[in-house]
């Protein structure tokens, strides 16, 4: 079938809206129509040309999504037309080493390591073979993936802030309740607050962190994260219970592990340039301070998204204040320059 899609054919260049031939879904395979897709930071480093995962152009990114189930392949019995699901970032298999311990974030089974470098050819874009981020593509309007990576979502949940939980919501909160377990009555430090690390500052609200201060260089981001619930400082505070740095700067991880209490706990959200050192004073370490990383907030899709999802719909979590516009298809190219230029928490593609 042919549908229409945002397509990177050149790096540093608009992307292209084009239409695109889409296979039919495969074994284990679904058919998503593409209701809403958010528009992330990875993006914007593979329209940069800096995404390790995205090389071979034509590309369609996007990989924050909701949709509507259309039409499933052989054997899917979990899912049927009509299922509003979430696009997960990954579809742990189950079976690897990383998912019989439980880390189903680490799981290395051959089709997520498929997925993560654009996926089963499904895609074409005049006879040429088009690659998808992630293995899902989400900057267009239908999407075939794994039903291993659809999540059910209850029909009355909007689209739109369904799908910020696919990534940036799941990869904030995940990294305060999954990889630092924040305790109830910490201090927490918070630097960088996009779209991330605003939902870090989520995360650490739902853990039930007494004092939450946010640092950006911007004075908008700043005051977003007030609304989310931390106070905003200039300098950062010493001594804190946990710190976690969105920026991907090394030189501000750096800062942000010494301004850890000792016994403390830094967690690396961000994703630094590869090839950059970290230096760090060792004898902070002495300290049992611990420095952690996380991919996508450690998530299990099955079990994460679900509970975020009934936190939004109990009005604990909020996901509407995280969503600065809605845009259509077309527009994508000035959102993602409003993206850029830091002046939106996120930017949701929607399609009607």
């Amino acid at each position: 079938m042919l549908t229409r899609a945002a397509v990177l054919t050149e790096f540093h260049a608009p992307l292209e809206i084009r239409e695109v031939e889409l296979a039919d879904p495969g074994p284990g395979e679904v058919r998503v129509r593409i209701r809403a897709s958010g528009i992330c930071g990875s993006d914007l480093k593979a329209i940069d040309g800096k995404s390790p995962v995205v090389s071979q152009l034509p590309f369609v990114l996007g990989h924050e999504s909701a949709g509507v189930v259309e039409s499933v392949g052989e054997g899917v019995a979990a899912l049927k037309p009509g299922d509003h699901v979430i696009i997960a970032m990954s579809g742990p298999c189950g079976r690897c080493r990383g998912c019989a311990g439980g880390e189903f974030h680490l799981c290395s089974g051959p089709a997520r390591m498929t997925a993560i470098m654009g996926g089963l050819p499904r895609m074409t874009l005049d006879g040429a073979e088009t690659r998808r981020f992630i293995g899902i593509g989400s900057f267009a309007e239908h999407a075939v993936v794994s039903e291993r990576m659809c999540v059910k979502i209850a029909k009355d949940a909007p689209f739109a802030a369904m799908a910020l939980l696919a990534c940036g919501v799941v990869t904030g909160v995940g990294a305060v309740l999954n990889v630092a377990r924040v305790q109830p009555g910490s201090s927490v430090l918070v630097v960088g607050c996009g779209g991330v690390g605003l939902n870090v500052i989520q995360g650490a609200v739902l853990a039930g962190a007494t004092t939450i201060y946010a640092a950006d260089i911007a004075e908008q981001k700043l005051k977003l994260a007030e609304r989310f619930g931390a106070t905003p400082v200039q300098e950062f505070p010493q001594n804190v219970d946990y710190a976690f740095d969105a920026t991907g700067v090394p030189g501000v991880l750096a800062k942000a592990f010494a301004a850890t209490r000792p016994g403390g706990t830094t967690v690396m959200v961000g994703s630094p340039p590869r090839g950059q050192n970290l230096e760090i004073d060792p004898s902070l370490l002495f300290a049992s301070r611990r420095l952690m990383g996380t991919q996508g907030g450690d998530a299990a899709p099955l079990r994460d998204l679900p509970m975020l999802a009934a936190q939004y719909m109990a009005g604990r979590l909020d996901l509407d204040g995280l969503i600065t516009e809605r845009v259509p298809l077309e527009d994508i190219n000035a959102a993602v320059e409003r993206v850029r230029q830091g002046s939106v928490a996120r930017s949701v593609i929607v399609f009607d």
